[in-house]
């Protein structure tokens, strides 16, 4: 009852009361109270999601003061000296690599900034699984690293925290938590119930309860401690977890417990009952390895059903039973912890569970029981995991939690000792995998007992195992633990066993008929399945393998791997024989094996013998990894093409960069420990029969093969020989230090392809397990780099595409090292070997050394490691003679399917021979000579004596019909009884496979009759005709290898020039131009070796040369040779005629390209002569394109430019200072729009029309600043009407990617740039050009009112034509070009002052842009910015011809009052209640004089356009002398204007400043509205003090502008040619170009402006009117037209902002900020570099309309152009209008690459010259020229 009375009082009252209870009384009443109170607030049947409870909660905790307050007191008290904070996944942490002990360490932002990482190798990363900070924790990282503030111990200087503040909290949150866990209970349903979804609900409605939990656990360790003593007190968990006897709902919620645990064993209750009959099970066989096969199985039921059609699977359970029932047992609980845990298991870690587990860990009483409680739970965890079909979300969770704990090495180790982890771990993971076990098929099919994974199951198709497999690497990186694993003799049985069920995975059997149906690609998941699960944790493993010390766990993994090996030959039944056209890639035993076997010899000092089993078992082992080999070879001869791309997919992983060194490294190293130790000639044969080639292997010109087609004979005999090269000559394993290797690797990538630092290091194959030690990046590698690459820094092409640094071989290593054979050991593609090459040949050539097409040079190796000498046995065995004899011959005779590689490849191999030389043991070679059957061949092994044998006659089968049989049988020499002998025994010469049995059988020691069974008959493939059948042959040959390598060199060398024998004696200086070269140099080479080794061959080699007549093969080939010499040369003139044709190709095409696509640089070259001034003809005459046809613009069939429109802001966003505006990094920098072009006209127009009439200031001003229309061209022209049928046929076709021909898009049909109108060219320019362009000698006075007349004309409407349509159109275009609000700034939208202004003013906008691409000024002079190129004469006649339309009425002429005094009209109009006229002072003068030239009747006579720039600079002049009267102080402007006023009286006081000014100064005072207060607004605008000299510069600064425009449009009006000029001389040079003449004053001083000034009438009188103007306007304020008359035409040239010097100075600002729009921190940021905009990209929550941020902004800032800085990817796009394309990154890290999406997380740095270029193309308006891969954005950026 007093709970109840309790509950309705005052929460912060009540608890206030409760505390002092508590702390007062002894007996215990106010724990009762406070029990009852929480009884009835926390009563578990109210609703989850009700917050009275929370609030309740708070309140209570804080004992009555507020709950804020509370926090930060216990806050104070935080005692903890780790970060520990929690992150989820895609936060952004950080890892430096030279602070972390565990490679898994990482750090938040915050730490990481505070902490000193200056040189460290660090980089940023999104988390994928989450994870938590690392800093203080000196098990993970070093203490040098840790930030400012976990750095000193904190705990120490922290006061003890007093008893009562936590009191209430130790009381209230038991109960708080048991409440949880109640609500849990009962929201759990089983899956199976179908009920799913209600799990997300429970969490919803908890979701309050859990955040509070964790807010707590950010309080500090004071908090975490209470926390800790309440979640692992097993008394509380006692006493609260069954619940109050009463509480019915309490105890139904217990029962469901109970019942969700007893479910939560591996092994139900019922299997163990029944485990005694396990064993009984039908055909079920003993997996390798199970030590103990009694019971208890590992195997659910409902698996067992499943996979009863797969073959029977034995359960497998460790020796120890009592380690068995800990893991496979159902959970018990003791503590709240296990309980929490278990529900966050159930309900599949819900993320917010997890934070609060993992916040919890700072505190280390808690780390160490939650870590046992996890491990406990482990088993539990996996068999969720394998069920849940979230399996990627909880994997990542579950490492999240699990990276923390395992690793901390003391951590590990005791979860190792104390609960069996590593047991655990293996056990679950046999467990998981024998969940989906199939039969193997791999060599007997039908009998095999062995079972392999299924590698199109979920469980591995989707890496379900990832999570367990990274705990198990994860642990086994920690020394102590990997020691106690190598220890436990059953585990590593286990384990085993374990490896065994990847053993022949994912089997290819070769389609030889039909081609497969179903390509499935099941190989990506094994593949990384052995590499995960099998490879990775052996890598682990051997980094402890490296010392003496470790030697036995060596000796125990090779006796299991062996053991474990043979159980596996036995499974599958295997004899000798691999099953024909199978092929399995995986074969993770061998690779243990090997890899363990390499480390023991290398690091470990053991001798190789004893860990190697006897010869029957290395010829086993050999034969599956020589499969491989033989199969790759297939795959690169299309002989498995029926098997689809997939096939090929696998060859191509199987020697990755990121497999092959736990793949086909070592596969060739176990084949060169097998090759070593068996017998040679087995081992060649045994290659040349997997290979295929057996059959080519005759020195017939003809014979059959029964397993190859033709054409893959060649590619199968290249592929043997280049096998046994790599065979002979890597040295990977076999003695090369880890340095060496290293560079092999680099050299080896670098030959193929110049690389970036990044690829390079992706392409290197590091020891894949990450804790290894060689990490990338580490300073090794960068030395190596160095000493064997040259950097390429990252260059800009004028093309635009945008290079990386690169790294590219040094001379030297060219020179010197490089290897094709480690090239051709790791390409992925076969391409890359000929790219290799062909850069050698490049490098030779360019350096002289060779110029033909040279061979893959000749490699000295390192020398072997003693044990595995016997290696060079196999280039010392007279099988591989007999094979290398006979390919000689038979390329020396032009037997076909012979090929350079396969002869550049037997010299390798007899190079090889002779560098590696056997000792001769005499003695050794005696005995055995008996049992050689081809002693008949060579005396003996060795290849230096074998190379002078001269061998006579070779007996050969032959088909019937081949050439050989047609000759007569040889002369009396077979009656000889040696060569007879020879003949007779030379029948066996060939049977390579007769020979390997018997070999194999001798090992064996069977008996002949068994021996018989095993030797299958060869199958004759039934797939060739009738074959003729074979006779046999005796071949008269008498040559021996050196005779048929003179023939060669003769061959090769193409010239009659045998040999000369000096050549053998050349100093060895020339040894490097040996090196290099073709195959002729290469067998001078191999003779001048075999000389210096042996006098015999020396003998040999003088005597062959010195026989004049060399021998010749049978005359029968004689004719053959002829013609191959002759098709030679044919060939080689035809190649040379070719490359002639190809050359001047190039060169025609180099030209094109530079006059047709330079659109990088405004003043490239010259593309076409448009405006064609020099032409005398009376006609301009056109080429168009699309028809070919050269003739005039007419109106019937006018011609166009195609051109390119585009709306353009760029001229808005100049500002007055020359310097860029600074991107803002922080909350106090910030960017001020209000100064930039566009802004001050906005508000220049509007003040106007407040208060003047509003077609007046529509004539008063230019538009287009934002959003004017940018008119370009590439400078072709064609046919209108051509052009619109090929608009049609790109209509049907729609090729064009990303642009749209509705919006009549296309590409010039000549020099495919980007282009979206035609602009008509007006016709016959030429025939007038004469009359109107001369200069004239009128006067100033007769020329005003010429002008005056000619504007009184009226526009007379052009007649209709094609010409006239088209032009109507294109103004329609360029109206369509920009949007509407660009165009409309009248007070009547649509009204034709609004359309007349928008028209003068884009004529305005491609002047004033034309400046800008100049540099601002016309100093440079010369062409315009491709004077040819520029279609403003076009352009200018179109507007012309559509501005004729609007007359101005000659009442309110602009002219008449430039020209004339006018009695005042002002003041009639100001009566008339109307808006008075803009003041002329007021206006815009550029824009009077385009209007004027405008509208006036084309073509425009030179003198009068003179005449008009003449008066319209007095205009200027007196604008700037009142500027300067509004700037200067009331002091000065009354000097000034005394001063100035004696001037008044000379001649010339026209054409004199000073007179002008005072007359200025004067006028302006009569009205009270322009210089009324004298205050602050004005000192601000004074300069200190104003000297003549800096007046004279203001006022050019403020005409040189109108100056430039005037004298812009005159060179593309006239064509007049622009002087160059120093800068100082600008305005002289300009004025004299627009033929003013200055006053001869001072002919050698300094030119004044207002020398240069011709007034129309008397010049003070005209002033004076203009100035009435101003001041007889009653309603205008002072400072109004002060703003108006201090107008600064000067603007400083656009620039984008200015960018830091390094990216995370960005990223640290805007990756977390909140956008302005939505409030919230986007998804993806993006920033506008123009304006410094922050916008979310693709954002839905800023959407309008459709439209998302990033487009409307492209809109509203640039006119449809954007250019956006994406924050998370360090990329820039560019929006153009419907389209966008990624333009890369102007960020590039040390080694000068992009980091794009931020993956490598490496330091970014500005590139100026990137960014450069980015400006240059935004100002030039040419991102569509020079990007070219654009796509639709579709409104969605």
């Amino acid at each position: 009852m007093m709970a109840a009375s309790l509950v309705r009082r005052d929460k912060k009252a009540t608890a206030a009361q409760l505390k002092a209870d508590l702390n007062r009384t002894d007996d215990g009443s106010g724990a009762r109270m406070l029990q009852d109170l929480l009884d009835c607030v926390l009563n578990p049947e109210m609703q989850a999601g009700d917050t009275e409870a929370l609030e309740w909660c708070k309140c209570l905790l804080a004992g009555g003061d507020a709950f804020d307050e509370f926090c930060k007191t216990v806050r104070s008290y935080d005692n903890a000296t780790l970060c520990g904070l929690v992150w989820t996944a895609n936060f952004v942490a950080y890892r430096c690599r030279t602070c972390g002990i565990s490679p898994c360490m990482s750090l938040c932002a915050e730490c990481f900034n505070n902490g000193d990482h200056t040189g460290h190798d660090f980089n940023m990363f999104r988390s994928q699984a989450g994870g938590a900070c690392d800093c203080g924790d000196s098990n993970v990282m070093r203490e040098s690293g840790f930030c400012r503030r976990h750095r000193s111990k904190t705990g120490e200087n922290v006061p003890s925290i007093p008893r009562d503040l936590l009191l209430m909290s130790e009381m209230v949150l038991p109960r708080f938590i048991i409440h949880i866990v109640q609500h849990l209970r009962e929201g759990y349903t089983e899956p199976e119930a179908g009920a799913e979804r209600d799990l997300q609900k429970v969490l919803q409605q908890l979701e309050p309860h859990i955040s509070f939990l964790e807010e707590l656990t950010k309080m500090g360790g004071a908090m975490r401690t209470v926390l800790t003593k309440i979640l692992t007190n097993q008394q509380t968990f006692k006493d609260l977890s069954m619940g109050q006897e009463d509480n019915v709902y309490a105890k139904k919620n217990y029962d469901k417990y109970l019942a969700a645990l007893k479910s939560s064993g591996l092994v139900s209750a019922e299997e163990k009952a029944g485990a005694g009959g396990a064993d009984a099970l039908p055909g079920a066989h003993s997996l390798p390895g199970a030590a103990a096969e009694a019971s208890a199985g590992s195997v659910k039921e409902e698996d067992q059903d499943g996979g009863q059609n797969v073959g029977q699977r034995k359960r497998v359970k460790l020796s120890s039973s009592t380690k068995d029932k800990s893991i496979m047992d159902a959970l018990k609980h003791k503590c709240f912890l296990e309980e929490l845990l278990f529900w966050t298991i159930k309900y599949e870690f819900p993320q917010k569970m997890v934070t609060f587990l993992l916040n919890m860990l700072p505190d280390q009483d808690y780390k160490i029981a939650f870590t046992k409680t996890f491990v406990q739970h482990y088993a539990f965890i996996m068999e969720t995991l394998m069920r849940s079909h979230e399996s990627d979300t909880m994997s990542n969770r579950i490492v999240h939690i699990s990276v923390q704990l395992f690793s901390n090495e003391e951590l590990a180790r005791h979860m190792t000792e104390e609960c069996q982890l590593l047991d655990i771990m293996v056990t679950v993971l046999h467990y998981m995998m024998e969940s989906c076990l199939i039969k193997c098929e791999l060599q007997d099919e039908e009998n095999s007992r062995h079972v392999v994974v299924n590698c199109g199951e979920p469980l591995l198709k989707n890496n379900t195992y990832w999570p367990l497999v990274s705990d198990f690497i994860n642990i086994l990186s920690h020394q102590s633990v990997a020691k106690r694993f190598l220890e436990d003799h059953s585990l590593l049985i286990l384990w085993m066993s374990f490896v065994s069920f990847f053993q022949g995975m994912n089997l290819n059997k070769r389609e030889l008929n039909e081609h497969v149906e179903f390509e499935s690609q099941t190989y990506y998941a094994a593949f990384a399945a052995e590499l995960e699960a099998c490879a990775q944790p052996m890598w682990g493993l051997l980094t402890h393998c490296k010392v003496k010390e470790t030697q036995e766990y060596t000796k125990t993994v090779v006796r299991y791997c062996l053991e474990t090996l043979q159980m596996w030959f036995d499974a599958i039944g295997f004899v000798d024989e691999p099953a024909p056209n199978q092929l399995t890639f995986h074969l993770p035993l061998h690779r243990y094996y090997a890899m363990f076997l390499s480390k023991a010899v290398k690091c470990q000092g053991i001798d190789l013998d004893s860990l190697l089993p006897d010869q029957e078992m290395l010829m086993k082992i050999m034969v599956h990894p020589l499969q491989i080999q033989a199969s790759l070879s297939e795959i690169h001869s299309n002989m498995w093409v029926r098997n689809g791309l997939q096939i090929k997919g696998q060859a191509m992983t199987y020697v990755q960069s990121h497999f092959c060194n736990s793949m086909i490294d070592p596969d060739i190293f176990l084949l060169q420990v097998c090759a070593s130790r068996l017998d040679p000639d087995y081992f060649i044969s045994c290659v040349f029969e997997r290979f295929k080639v057996v059959d080519l292997l005759t020195m017939a010109s003809k014979h059959q093969n029964a397993v190859l087609e033709p054409e893959q004979e060649r590619p199968m005999l290249e592929g043997a020989l280049t096998f046994l090269v790599l065979l002979t000559s890597l040295r990977i394993h076999l003695g090369m230090a880890d340095d060496e290797i290293l560079r092999a690797e680099m050299v080896s990538q670098l030959c193929m392809n110049d690389r970036t630092h990044s690829s390079l290091l992706d392409l290197i194959p590091e020891n894949p397990n990450p804790k290894s030690g060689i990490i990338p990046g580490s300073c090794s590698f960068e030395a190596m780099l160095s000493a064997v690459a040259d950097f390429k820094a990252p260059v800009f092409e004028p093309g635009g595409s945008m290079q990386q640094g690169m790294y590219t071989p040094k001379a030297e290593v060219w020179e010197k090292e490089f290897d094709p054979i480690m090239v051709v050991l790791r390409t992925v593609y076969r391409r890359d070997v000929q790219s290799a090459m062909d850069r050698y040949a490049a490098f030779l050539k360019q350096t002289g050394m060779h110029s033909g097409n040279p061979w893959p040079p000749y490699k000295e190796r390192t020398p072997l490691h003693p044990c595995y000498r016997g290696l060079v046995k196999l280039l010392h065995c007279k099988t591989l003679h007999i094979v290398i004899f006979t390919l000689l011959y038979k390329i020396s005779m032009d037997h076909p399917n012979m090929s350079e590689h396969v002869l550049c490849m037997v010299l390798y191999l007899i190079e090889l021979g002779l560098d590696n030389l056997v000792q001769e043991d005499r003695e050794d070679e005696e005995p055995s000579i008996e049992e050689h059957c081809h002693d008949s061949w060579f005396p003996g092994t060795s290849l230096l004596s074998n190379l002078h044998h001269v061998i006579n006659f070779v007996r050969v089968r032959v088909p019937e019909n081949a050439p050989e049989v047609k000759k007569e049988p040889p002369p009396s020499t077979s009656s000889d009884p040696a060569a007879a002998g020879q003949n007779l025994r030379e029948a066996q010469v060939f049977s390579l496979v007769a020979e390997r049995r018997r070999k194999f059988q001798e090992i064996i020691n069977r008996s002949s009759r068994e021996a018989d069974q095993a030797v299958r008959p060869k199958a004759s493939s039934g797939r060739w005709a009738p074959t003729p059948p074979l006779v046999t042959e005796i071949l008269e040959v008498r040559e021996s290898m050196l005779s048929l390598l003179l023939k060669l060199h003769r061959k090769l060398s193409a010239l009659q020039d045998p040999f000369s024998p000096e050549r053998l004696d050349e100093p060895p200086a020339s040894a490097t131009r040996r090196t290099h070269g073709d195959g002729v140099t290469a067998i001078e080479r191999i003779l001048a070796k075999a000389a210096a080794h042996s006098r015999h061959s020396r003998r040999s080699i003088l005597e062959l040369c010195a026989r004049n007549a060399p021998p010749v093969p049978p005359r029968k080939h004689s004719p053959s040779d002829k013609k191959t010499m002759d098709k030679e040369e044919r060939r080689q003139k035809a190649r040379e005629r070719q490359q002639k044709l190809l050359a001047e190709f190039a060169s025609r095409q180099k030209s094109f390209m530079e006059t047709a696509m330079d659109v990088e640089s405004p003043d490239g070259d010259v593309a076409m002569d448009l405006d064609a001034l020099e032409q005398p003809e009376s006609e301009v005459l056109y080429d168009c394109v699309i028809c070919g046809q050269s003739g005039p613009s007419t109106d019937d069939r006018p011609t166009g430019l195609v051109v390119l429109l585009q709306a353009t802001s760029v001229l808005g966003h100049r500002c007055r200072n020359t310097e860029p505006k600074k991107l803002p990094t922080s909350d106090e920098e910030h960017i001020y729009p209000a100064d930039t072009c566009g802004a001050v006209h906005d508000v220049r127009l509007t003040l106007l029309q407040r208060f003047f009439k509003d077609s007046s200031c529509l004539q008063s001003v230019s538009i287009g600043w934002d959003g004017g229309v940018y008119v370009q061209t590439c400078g072709h022209t064609l046919h209108i009407d051509c052009h619109k049928s090929y608009m049609e046929s790109l209509r049907n076709d729609q090729v064009l990617q990303g642009s749209s021909v509705e919006k009549g898009e296309f590409t010039c049909p000549l020099c495919r740039q980007f282009a979206n109108s035609v602009l008509p060219c007006q016709p016959g320019q030429a025939t007038e050009r004469g009359v109107w362009h001369g200069h004239t000698n009128k006067g100033l006075t007769v020329l005003v009112k010429e002008v005056e007349e000619l504007q009184d004309q009226l526009g007379a409407f052009p007649t209709e034509s094609n010409l006239t349509k088209e032009m109507e159109s294109v103004i329609k275009d360029i109206k369509n070009t920009t949007q509407k609000k660009y165009m409309d700034y009248g007070k009547t939208p649509g009204s034709p002052d609004n359309d007349f202004l928008f028209m003068y003013s884009v004529a305005r906008t491609n002047l004033e842009l034309e400046l800008v691409h100049r540099g601002g000024d016309l100093c440079c002079g010369g062409a315009s910015a491709a004077a040819k190129r520029s279609c403003l004469n076009q352009l200018f006649h179109v507007l012309a011809v559509h501005m004729r339309l609007y007359s101005i009425d000659s009442a309110y002429n602009p002219w008449t009052r430039l020209t004339q005094i006018t009695c005042s009209r002002h003041a009639d109009s100001t009566c008339n209640g109307d808006s008075p006229e803009v003041p002329m002072l007021f206006r815009d003068v550029p824009s009077l004089l385009i209007i004027f030239v405008l509208t006036m009747p084309q073509p425009l006579r030179k003198e009068h356009f003179t005449c008009m720039v003449k008066v319209l600079y007095t205009l200027q002049f007196t604008q700037a002398l009142t500027a300067l009267c509004v700037r200067l102080g009331p002091d000065e402007r009354q000097a000034w204007s005394t001063s100035g006023a004696l001037k008044k009286g000379l001649a010339n006081a026209d054409r004199c400043w000073e007179a002008l000014l005072s007359h200025a100064i004067n006028e302006l005072s009569r009205g009270r509205n322009v210089y009324e207060d004298d205050g602050d607004h004005m000192s601000m605008l004074s300069s200190s003090v104003w000297s003549p000299q800096s007046i004279e510069y203001s006022l050019q600064q403020f005409c040189l502008p109108f100056l430039r425009l005037s004298c812009l449009l005159q060179h593309h009006l006239y064509g007049d040619n622009l002087a160059g000029c120093p800068k100082e001389d600008e305005f002289s040079v300009l004025a004299g170009c627009l033929g003013f003449s200055p006053l001869a004053l001072l002919p050698s001083g300094p030119s004044y402006s207002a020398s240069f000034l011709e007034w129309p009438v008397c010049a003070f009188d005209l002033m004076s009117q203009w100035c009435a103007e101003v001041t007889g306007l009653a309603g205008m304020q002072a400072d109004d037209s002060q703003t108006l008359l201090v107008q600064d035409p000067q603007w400083a040239a656009p620039h984008l902002l200015q960018l830091p010097e390094n990216y995370n100075t960005i990223f640290q600002y805007y990756h977390r900020k909140a956008c302005s729009y939505c409030k919230k921190v986007p998804k993806d940021p993006a920033l506008c570099l123009v304006c410094g905009t922050f916008v979310c990209l693709k954002g839905m929550c800023c959407k309008q309309q459709s439209f998302c941020e990033c487009v409307l902004h492209s809109q509203a800032c640039g006119a449809a152009t954007g250019i956006f800085l994406l924050i998370n990817a360090s990329v820039i796009i560019i929006i153009r209008g419907h389209r966008f394309c990624l333009w890369g990154s102007v960020y590039l890290d040390a080694h000068g690459e992009e980091d794009r999406d931020l993956r490598r997380g490496k330091p970014l740095f500005l590139c100026e010259e990137r960014y450069r270029v980015l400006g240059q193309q935004w100002v030039s308006h040419t991102f569509d020229h020079i990007n070219k891969r654009w796509g639709p954005h579709y409104n969605g950026l």
